[in-house]
């Protein structure tokens, strides 16, 4: 079928929409990515499918087709996280979650993190702009971020979306004139470029009620052994510092477990949510709501300073930022066995410098 043909049948309306197969969404994408389907037309596809709602058959054939146009390594590590944040970046808080990996390759789990320079519709401080700013290398290949894993000075390394998925890169501007999320921002986290030996676990964040189960199904269908899903601040890996939240997640097949998440377990005891903004950070145009008015270089500049801060042993809602996300992933992992445990071995490599000589043995 042609992207026309497709699109008539997912574009007629809330009476007489029809879902397409895996195999149609798959072919559909496909002609998007590889540049067959005109701009327009493109954009209507991915419009219509939000407006739509998408199925799971629909998802997983948009997934195969990012699939089949993504760039993969496999590091000699037998395992490794894949942590995801949203690549729209963060403009309420600064994101700690940049620094998560080098930590979390101080505790023995080899990780690598994803992004994107700047996406919509938020346009925040993403892990591209936080870990350029702090001197880290953001251009690596697959094949060049396995090799940092398997690094037993390093073990963790960032690849950005247009290495990983040039032909999805290559959208950005197309979904800024769409405006809405499509599908692809629930997609792209899940790419995983590169893999373990032997397995791969994935940790993401979501907002909204419905998204853990399409996570969880959508992660076994991309192979991952596991899955960490959780309910963070501004959709990222981090959860509030100062409530309780939610965590979903399975593990080698199993079920699909609800858990919930206490700062106080971790012995955390914040008065703020997340990392505030600093008071000076400059201001930029914004034409709505969502994209925020700070802006997202300034913001992750004052990241960068602020990370690297606490990677050097300064107190405060980054380190307990990094402690609560390292601990709770070392738990479902069952590196550890309990959130005191795991608490007191990210604060031990933190405060030993481990994970500050890691973060610094990735800088270009």
């Amino acid at each position: 079928m042609t992207i026309r043909q497709y699109i008539q049948k997912i574009a007629t309306g809330p009476e007489l929409s029809k879902d397409l197969s895996r195999e149609e969404a798959r072919d559909g994408m496909r002609l998007i990515l590889s540049g067959d389907a005109d701009p327009v037309q493109a954009a209507i596809f991915l419009i219509a499918l939000r407006m739509k709602r998408e199925t799971m058959s629909e998802y997983l054939g948009v997934l195969d087709a990012l699939a089949d146009h993504t760039h993969q390594a496999r590091t000699t590590v037998d395992e490794v996280l894949d942590l995801s944040d949203p690549f729209d970046g963060f403009t309420r808080g600064m994101p700690a979650a940049p620094f998560l990996p080098a930590v979390l390759a101080a505790c023995g789990v080899a990780t690598v993190c994803n992004g994107a320079e700047s996406i919509g519709p938020k346009y925040g401080a993403t892990h591209r702009k936080v870990l350029r700013s702090a001197g880290v290398g953001v251009d690596l290949s697959p094949e060049e971020a396995s090799e940092q894993l398997a690094d037993p000075d390093i073990g963790w390394g960032y690849v950005d979306q247009q290495t990983a998925c040039p032909a999805l890169h290559d959208l950005v501007s197309l979904r800024t004139k769409i405006v809405k999320r499509p599908c692809l921002t629930t997609l792209e986290v899940l790419l995983g470029p590169v893999r373990g030996a032997e397995q791969t676990h994935l940790m993401t964040g979501y907002v909204h009620k419905p998204y853990p189960p399409i996570y969880t199904a959508l992660a076994r269908a991309s192979d991952y052994a596991s899955a960490i899903i959780v309910r963070g601040v501004e959709g990222g890996v981090i959860p509030s510092l100062n409530q309780p939240s939610k965590l979903f997640s399975y593990r080698d097949g199993g079920p699909d477990i609800e858990a919930r998440l206490d700062p106080a377990d971790y012995a955390i005891q914040s008065s703020d949510r997340a990392v505030p903004l600093p008071q000076d950070l400059p201001q930029q145009d914004a034409d709505d709501a969502i994209k925020g008015l700070i802006d997202a270089d300034a913001l992750a500049q004052a990241a960068a300073k602020a990370g690297l801060a606490a990677l050097d042993g300064e107190a405060g809602p980054l380190r307990d930022s990094l402690v609560y996300g390292a601990a709770l992933c070392l738990c479902q992992l069952r590196r550890c066995q309990d959130p005191v445990s795991a608490s007191e071995q990210v604060r031990r490599v933190l405060d030993n410098g481990q994970a500050g000589r890691r973060f610094h043995a990735a800088a270009v």
